[in-house]
């Protein structure tokens, strides 16, 4: 699918995606009535229709197929979020225990991160251009300020361990959410759920064929049912672009102060 339609707010979207499933459904309704008359009438009503309850089994089994792939990337993207968030909040608990200059500096690096992530990373990743290519420099330069750090007593050996664990975490979080941003429903399910959609509003119009009032009705309801799957697919189809992408909060959430 087209980034300006992921990009669009909802409403926006469901108007677009409405128009286009009526409009195909108004097509289809003349493709079908026009020459429903005298021989092709009776080759319509000869379509069985016993025919729309498995073509509606079966589109109902691509929908789920789709939309569990849709809800287990924005899940993966959540999860990946709220891991780094949670590191990043952990480095910035631990800081302290290097007073002065070492943990100011690591938390400084941590806000930078931060925003980096949000001003940066976000905007790339809604356009699928964000890459593991793209090096973290304020997460680079706290790891590296971290094991150069001469620990005094215990404490500080024990604190710096689990500081480099969280950095590591952290890493780990933020090469699974760009990943994660690449995910999309490819061009060729979305094709095959749009035939099947096709098939099915044919079958609805020549199953319905001497009644064009009665294949009106028929084929609003199956269009309306049509436009609302498209528009729940495709709204969350990209877990970082549109209205109802992930969003960097949690990572806001921890950011230290100034």
């Amino acid at each position: 699918m087209s980034d300006w339609i992921h990009g669009l707010p909802v409403a926006l979207m469901a108007l677009l995606v409405f128009a286009a499933t009526y409009g195909a459904a108004v097509l289809i309704n003349t493709i079908v009535l026009t020459p429903a008359r005298g021989d092709r009438a009776r080759e319509f009503k000869g379509v069985s229709a016993g025919l729309l309850s498995p073509l509606g089994v079966i589109f109902g089994l691509m929908v789920a197929f789709l939309a569990a792939q849709i809800w287990g990337d924005v899940d993966r993207a959540n999860a990946a979020v709220n891991r780094e968030a949670s590191a990043l909040r952990a480095v910035v608990l631990l800081s302290p225990s290097f007073p002065g200059a070492p943990g100011e500096r690591l938390r400084a690096l941590v806000r930078q991160q931060i925003r980096d992530a949000e001003t940066v990373e976000w905007p790339a990743m809604a356009r699928k251009q964000a890459s593991l290519t793209m090096i973290p420099k304020p997460l680079a330069q706290a790891l590296q300020t971290t094991v150069t750090l001469d620990p005094q007593g215990p404490g500080q050996v024990a604190a710096q361990r689990e500081i480099v664990t969280a950095l590591e975490g952290a890493l780990d979080a933020r090469r699974q959410r760009i990943l994660t941003s690449r995910s999309e429903v490819n061009w060729v399910k979305w094709m095959t759920l749009m035939i099947q959609a096709t098939c099915t509003l044919l079958t609805i119009a020549m199953v319905h064929s001497d009644s064009r009032g009665s294949a009106r009705i028929a084929l609003g309801l199956f269009s309306t049912a049509i436009a609302v799957c498209i528009l729940l697919l495709l709204s969350h189809d990209r877990p970082f672009t549109g209205q109802l992408s992930v969003k960097p909060a949690a990572l806001l959430q921890v950011a230290p102060e100034p």
